[in-house]
């Protein structure tokens, strides 16, 4: 088997290992901007912990509270899961409009009052940096489950567990991996936290987005800053014989002003089976899901396909992070 072939255990080489003690008791998850290498690190050695060894009640008589001002599927009952696992209880809403927000509630008091009722807060707002200003009122906790377009931490510590699941070289550094990102970058949160969490290691940059949805500049002059080469790509058929990991994103027709041009384009930033005949075997394909065309469907029964191995990762991963915060490791 090639290396990456297949997800392996997480193996943390000792150069790879924090010696500093990481705090994160009490410690809000805003944005992936605000954790050191080590900080990423240290996260995903106990995330394999978690997954490795049947978890203990370490949460038990703790609540988490999930505010979901957006529709979630993954990333709120991975959270719930993840609670319920660790012997913790889970109160919460999915839609806001069943909520005192109908009524006028500002989110600060939504925050205030909550923060009485919950050890952590998990919460997902349409607007950007309203995950930033719940932490700042916050005495409990909050982890971002994703700010408009602006950061999905979560998602990132999840995407760089998967990613060292399948490629160890992530953390040794023993080679540089490429990873591409393809579909709507200006607004895909998901890639934000994920280009700026890579900055911390050993990788090349494939980018292909339509005209419009490039990767914001502040992102590009964060990887420039990191010494890391960033490419843009026209089309996703030179980014397959070339990637390690192809990272697709929904292209979002409510952001294209003429439905004609999304027409156009739809199919150019879509993979299928017949698309992966020059690709290494080695090639994994991630998505922070929902998909919508952007990868066929049979591409799902080929063995580059991982989204879905991907997506239950996160679990150990979210288990590590309410641990953690919490206090409870």
């Amino acid at each position: 088997m090639s290396a990456g072939a297949g997800e392996h255990p997480v193996a943390f080489p000792p150069a790879a290992l924090p010696f500093a003690p990481v705090q994160f008791t009490g410690r809000h998850v805003v944005s992936i901007s605000d954790f050191s290498r080590n900080d990423l690190i240290h996260v995903l050695e106990l995330a394999a912990r978690m997954e490795s060894s049947k978890s203990p009640a370490r949460l038990d008589g703790k609540l988490m509270a999930t505010l979901f001002f957006e529709p979630s599927t993954r990333t709120r009952l991975s959270f719930e899961a993840a609670m319920h696992k660790l012997g913790g209880k889970v109160i919460g809403f999915s839609d806001a409009g069943s909520t005192s927000t109908k009524k006028g509630e500002s989110l600060a008091d939504t925050i205030r009052m909550v923060e009485r009722y919950a050890d952590v807060i998990v919460m997902r707002h349409p607007r950007d940096g309203a995950a930033r200003l719940a932490s700042e009122i916050s005495t409990v906790p909050v982890i971002n489950g994703g700010d408009g377009g602006n950061q999905h931490p979560s998602q990132t510590f999840l995407d760089l567990y998967t990613i060292a699941k399948l490629f160890p070289a992530l953390l040794s550094g023993e080679r540089e991996l490429t990873i591409a990102f393809a579909g709507d970058l200006r607004y895909g949160r998901t890639v934000h936290s994920l280009l700026t969490a890579l900055c911390h290691f050993k990788v090349r940059m494939l980018l292909v987005a339509p005209r419009g949805l490039e990767m914001p500049e502040q992102y590009l002059n964060a990887a420039a800053k990191a010494g890391l080469v960033v490419q843009e790509v026209p089309t996703l058929q030179e980014v397959v014989a070339q990637a390690d990991v192809l990272y697709m994103t929904r292209l979002q027709e409510e952001r294209f002003p003429d439905p004609l041009e999304f027409d156009h384009i739809k199919h150019s930033y879509r993979i299928t089976a017949a698309m992966l005949a020059s690709a290494p075997a080695h090639l994994r394909i991630l998505h922070p899901l929902p998909r919508v065309n952007e990868i066929a469907i049979d591409v799902d029964a080929t063995p580059h396909a991982h989204y879905f191995a991907q997506a239950g990762n996160g679990i150990p991963v979210r288990q590590a992070l309410l641990s953690l915060v919490i206090g409870t490791v």
